[in-house]
């Protein structure tokens, strides 16, 4: 009785996943990388990172935790080496920085 529980439950969660796309196959064309994402869509990701060094005021201020104090700590603290130097400078605390991390670089000049 347990094992046909089991299994219709088994077959419910798949029928789930497959209906919102979790298990779905990629795009024609398109292949999985090594993480199951489609590659082209990280670096498109990757490509929309704000560069904390040339950012203006009102680009930094779109990132969630940063306001005008913030921003313009950002813009006196330049250049940066790494992006994890906004806690180490203590211009931004942690919290806020957990926010951002993952919307932000720091390229070199």
């Amino acid at each position: 009785m347990l094992t046909r529980m089991l299994g219709l439950l088994s077959g419910v969660m798949w029928a789930s996943l497959l209906a919102v796309g979790v298990v779905a196959d990629p795009p024609f064309g398109a292949s999985l990388g090594q993480h199951g994402t489609i590659p082209s869509v990280l670096a498109a990701e990757k490509a929309e990172l704000l560069d904390i060094n040339t950012a203006s005021a009102d680009q930094l201020k779109a990132l969630p935790g940063i306001g005008d104090a913030y921003a313009e700590k950002i813009i006196k603290g330049r250049p940066y080496k790494r992006k994890d130097e906004l806690v180490q400078k203590k211009i931004i605390p942690q919290a806020t920085y957990d926010k951002i991390k993952d919307r932000i670089i720091a390229k070199q000049q």
